[in-house]
């Protein structure tokens, strides 16, 4: 049979294809839950109407954590031996009381709590996840920020040992993020230990990591083990890589697009074959979040 052009797979579901067969390849991997723990957890009102969870397989075989790879598959598989206990976190800065706390002393800040909350990634596509943790102003206040802090610099574990190099990943390590003050004391704002009722997986950012919903996933820095109250905006890793596409905020905004594609709609993983298109809420559809940025250009301040 001869080919002609008319008979090309169109780019964009190529590629759509190509991240499902990845997901689709993982499946048994993610569903082997080794050393997840049961977690004690509250059922809250922070739950979705009408929408559906997105399948265990997903949510634990189709990430996005460099450290472990740049394919969406390969944390499952290079980060399975990696080593979260002892595990630790600073807290520094502009604090009444820095410390350092153990996992131990962390899990007992605030009772655990379960919130279904939408997961928008900024490369289009999207997950419902029912994460497990706590406010992350309960951890903050453990330090008792003094006045001068207005930012939360939030940075990774890294060991080259059990990890990618920068130049294999493409960025630097370790990886570090930020937010505003009001944002990181916000109540939506979530310390997740946890989802599906068991700790974390490893390639999901065990044993801690941020959860912020009304922005793009890469905010939702994981493995944490260092946060540091400042005066001033602390650097990202992309904001600092690719400043044209990362800002500092990154707010879900499907008005303003990625350099590389439009952000007005998302695939929801995990409903048909590949998945189904629906349109992009602004803040994620957390329309509460919105007097943090009243009188702010989002265009400007993405």
């Amino acid at each position: 049979m001869k080919l002609r052009w008319s008979h090309v797979t169109p780019k964009r579901d190529y590629l759509n294809r190509r991240r499902f067969l990845a997901a689709a390849a993982t499946v048994l991997a993610g569903s082997r839950r080794a050393a997840a723990a049961k977690l004690n957890a509250a059922k809250t009102s922070y739950r979705l109407a009408n929408e559906k969870l997105t399948p265990y397989s997903i949510v634990t075989g189709y990430n996005n954590f460099y450290e472990f790879g740049t394919d969406k598959e390969q944390p499952v598989r290079l980060a399975r031996d990696f080593r979260t206990s002892p595990w630790t976190v600073r807290l520094e800065g502009d604090v009444a009381k820095p410390k350092t706390l153990d996992l131990d002393t962390v899990l007992k800040l605030a009772p655990l709590e379960e919130r279904i909350y939408r997961h928008r990634c900024v490369e289009g596509w999207s997950i419902v996840v029912p994460w497990i943790g706590f406010p992350l102003s309960a951890l903050l206040k453990q330090a008792e920020p003094t006045g001068k802090a207005k930012y939360v610099a939030l940075e990774s574990f890294y060991d080259p040992k059990q990890m990618w190099p920068p130049a294999w990943a493409g960025i630097p390590f370790p990886y570090v993020e930020g937010l505003r003050l009001d944002e990181a004391m916000h109540p939506l704002t979530l310390l997740a230990v946890g989802l599906y009722g068991e700790t974390l997986p490893n390639q999901n950012g065990a044993p801690l990591r941020l959860v912020v919903p009304w922005k793009y996933g890469f905010k939702g820095i994981k493995s944490i083990v260092r946060i540091q109250l400042v005066e001033k905006e602390p650097a990202t890793t992309w904001s600092r890589k690719w400043p044209e596409a990362y800002g500092f905020y990154s707010n879900v905004n499907p008005r303003r697009d990625h350099p590389g594609h439009s952000q007005r709609t998302e695939l929801r993983l995990g409903e048909g074959w590949l998945g189904t298109r629906i349109e992009t809420q602004p803040f994620n559809g957390y329309g509460e979040v919105a007097s943090l940025y009243s009188g702010m250009d989002l265009q400007r301040y993405y």
